[in-house]
């Protein structure tokens, strides 16, 4: 079988009347060698880089709609509820019973914690 397979490469294949086919040069090489190469990494950085910009704009999106009463995560770990939005920064509130306000600059909020009731106790709540 691998014999006949070889026959028919064999036979199937011309070679130029030089013997061997002219080294690709130029354009030529450029189009045949390394746009595939280069096609194949401009796919992979595309999809790399199209992950991280959804992620910024959702963040930016979370941070663009941060209204009073929202309760957020800080960087730093800081649970806090958002007592004034300004250009620039938010006013917490981290503390209920001394009334312990912060501040803290719009990008040092990590994320919106929508269930307070598990965020405050720390417990995850069960479902049957």
């Amino acid at each position: 079988m691998f014999e006949s397979l070889l026959m028919l490469a064999q036979a199937t294949t011309t070679a130029p009347a030089g013997g061997q086919p002219p080294p690709a040069s130029g354009w030529d090489a450029f189009f045949r060698f390394y746009f595939p190469l280069l096609a194949i990494f401009a796919v992979f950085w595309w999809m790399m880089s199209r992950g991280q910009r959804k992620e910024r704009d959702k963040y930016q999106q979370m941070l663009a709609s941060l209204k009073r009463g929202d309760r957020v995560l800080t960087i730093g770990g800081i649970l806090g509820t958002v007592v004034e939005v300004r250009d620039n920064e938010a006013v917490l509130k981290i503390d209920e019973a001394t009334n312990v306000k912060m501040r803290v600059v719009r990008s040092a909020i990590k994320d919106v914690i929508r269930d307070t009731a598990s965020a405050t106790t720390g417990v995850v709540a069960e479902t049957k």
